[in-house]
């Protein structure tokens, strides 16, 4: 099979995304000292109702992907620190749920605690930086599997990969990972992902990602 466009772009993932990290640690500092912590395993499933209550949830250490319950498709996923919950207050819970991608510390409080939190304290701009950081997270990964070329999709998603840690990387093959967050079968997947080790595009070993080559724009 051949790959036919020469054109080529940077070989390491480069993310257009700025996480407000000390917000984000502005608002945890905030939170914790109410929260309960607890230190989870492997792709544990979190929710975010508990015992008919709202909660937000605090990733202290580890990584967490945020899943849509009806069709299991991810649509974010973030490495610690990050707090989860917040930018679904006018969601259905029940539609969306957590699940770690390694052993994770992780807090949990009500939402309603969290918001008195901020009002109290005026973290309003911490409250908006984490919020359009979120917003910009879900819509670019939204906009990216919704692209009409098969090869696009995968694409993006194999420098997505690369950016994750070597923790989830090394656990984690191209396959999987991409599935779980596209519509591509498992089939077209591989078809491409072999095309592209075939032609020293990508190095994988196992199903493992090592490492992206000059990946071409078309396939």
């Amino acid at each position: 099979m051949d790959l036919l466009e020469k054109a080529i772009v940077s070989d390491r993932y480069i993310s257009s995304d700025d996480k407000p990290s000390a917000h984000i640690d502005i608002l945890i500092d905030a939170f914790k000292p109410h929260a309960k912590i607890f230190e989870t395993k492997a792709r544990q499933t979190i929710n975010y109702i508990e015992d008919g209550e709202s909660r937000i949830v605090l990733l202290l250490r580890g990584s967490i992907c945020l899943y849509r319950k009806s069709d299991n498709i991810v649509l974010n996923s973030e490495s610690s620190r990050y707090i989860f919950g917040i930018s679904q207050q006018l969601t259905t819970p029940h539609s969306l749920f957590l699940r770690t991608q390694e052993t994770s510390l992780v807090g949990t409080l009500p939402l309603n605690i969290a918001l008195e939190l901020i009002r109290t304290n005026k973290y309003w701009e911490s409250l908006a930086r984490l919020l359009i950081y979120n917003v910009t997270r879900v819509h670019d990964h939204c906009a990216k599997i919704s692209q009409l070329s098969s090869y696009d999709i995968l694409r993006s998603q194999l420098f997505e990969l690369m950016n994750e840690s070597p923790e989830i990387r090394s656990n984690t093959t191209a396959a999987n990972y991409i599935i779980s967050r596209t519509f591509l079968s498992r089939s077209c997947a591989m078809r491409i992902l072999s095309a592209l080790k075939a032609g020293n595009y990508i190095t994988m070993e196992k199903g493992i990602l090592i490492d992206v080559h000059h990946l071409p724009l078309k396939y």
